[in-house]
């Protein structure tokens, strides 16, 4: 009998978002996926967020997303491309 492996971490086991997801319209983002289009880190979101910068959705006590029309504002805000 082979020994039983511990469970990766959550977010590893969890598909990756396509980062084309921003050109919808009503999309809700992940905040990973908006940290890899904008190229910076979740933690750094969390601060433009405490900021006023960055609008968050809360959907649940465990659950931020980011609108994909905010998420495209806010990369243009930054310099960035849409």
């Amino acid at each position: 009998m082979q020994p039983v492996q511990p469970e990766a971490h959550r977010a590893s086991s969890r598909s990756a978002q396509p980062l084309n997801v921003l050109e919808l319209p009503d999309a809700l983002l992940r905040l990973e996926t908006l940290a890899q289009a904008a190229g910076m880190s979740i933690a750094t979101l969390y601060r433009k967020a405490a900021s006023g910068e960055l609008p968050l959705v809360k959907i649940g006590k465990r659950c931020t997303r980011v609108r994909s029309a905010d998420a495209r504002a806010f990369i243009a805000a930054q310099g960035g491309e849409q």
